[in-house]
């Protein structure tokens, strides 16, 4: 099947055109690794595919050069949530009907996103040998970009674990709800002690005031200090914001549509540490996403420097 144009105007289900995605580039490019963040909740409805879009978006806005997975394989919305209309999807590269560039849209200010399926029931039941073959294509890849957020399902299924695995942070986004700590360090846990994760930010979500959301981290922090061999850091808290509901309706993101209000600068906030944070010097393991670009900028070993001296 032929690749589309990626230069080419692709329009929303709005009538906006965005503008177009990148050429994608060789490995011959020498381009960095991106860094990739893994955004995951324990339980759904704490509004964890608004952090994907948002964060993705605040970056876009901030100079990076981002894309946006959506690996909620069987009820995937950031599609939906940013006003596109995909071709292809992620379940069309499983079909063997297209190739994963195919699958790229262009979204608000240059945002590039690859969207997975909704109502797609087979697509739930994927192996993880094919969860990790996911992670490999994206060194294949090779898109000229400098982050890439990765919106998960719910839960502590295969592909979320490989996902979050395969990523060089991951964001765990919490709200004030009983289930949705208990979940949340439920998905930590086995983060920790099945998939080597070492270090998880915490996000709190529509919180009422700032307080209530370090309350929430805190409480996280305690049992998993107790417990587990993990470091937990506070990303910081998204306020309840009614200007976030209603740019959810007028599916944009609220960093684009009400810039000013209090979840929008949070969420700016949010993206401005998240550049902050160390990039990967090289590959921690076999489960990597642009595995291949981090193992040709990782500095070579001192033996081997001698040698070439």
């Amino acid at each position: 099947m032929q690749s589309p144009d990626f230069n080419a105007p692709h329009r929303t289900a709005s009538g906006v055109t965005p503008q177009a995605v990148p050429h994608v580039r060789s490995a011959a490019d020498g381009a960095a690794a991106p860094r990739v963040i893994a955004v995951a909740s324990g339980k759904g409805g704490v509004g964890k595919t608004s952090v994907s879009v948002n964060l993705a978006t605040a970056l876009v806005n901030a100079g990076q050069r981002t894309l946006l997975l959506d690996t909620d394989l069987g009820l995937a919305n950031v599609d939906v949530m940013l006003g596109l209309s995909p071709r292809f999807t992620l379940a069309d590269v499983f079909a063997g009907r297209c190739e994963l560039r195919d699958t790229l849209l262009a979204g608000p200010n240059g945002l590039m996103v690859v969207p997975a399926a909704s109502g797609k029931r087979h697509m739930t039941e994927l192996t993880p040998q094919q969860h990790v073959g996911l992670v490999h294509a994206f060194s294949e890849l090779d898109l000229p970009i400098d982050t890439m957020v990765v919106d998960n399902a719910a839960g502590i299924a295969d592909g979320v674990l490989t996902f979050c695995q395969a990523a060089q942070d991951v964001i765990v986004v919490v709200c004030d709800e009983p289930a949705s700590v208990t979940d949340a360090y439920a998905l930590i846990k086995v983060l920790s002690r099945e998939r080597g994760v070492s270090r998880v930010q915490v996000l709190a979500n529509q919180v009422q005031h700032a307080v209530e959301g370090r309350q929430l981290f805190e409480k996280l922090e305690r049992v998993s200090a107790r417990f587990l061999d993990v470091t937990l850091n506070y990303l910081g808290a998204i306020p309840r914001d009614e200007w976030l509901r209603r740019a959810i309706q007028r599916q944009e993101a609220v960093v684009d549509a009400f810039p000013s209000c209090p979840s929008a600068i949070a969420f700016r906030d949010i993206a401005r540490r998240s550049r902050q944070w160390q990039s990967p010097a090289g590959p921690r393991g076999h489960v990597e996403f642009f595995i291949e670009r981090l193992i040709a900028q990782a500095p070579a070993p001192a033996a081997a420097r001698s040698a070439a001296a």
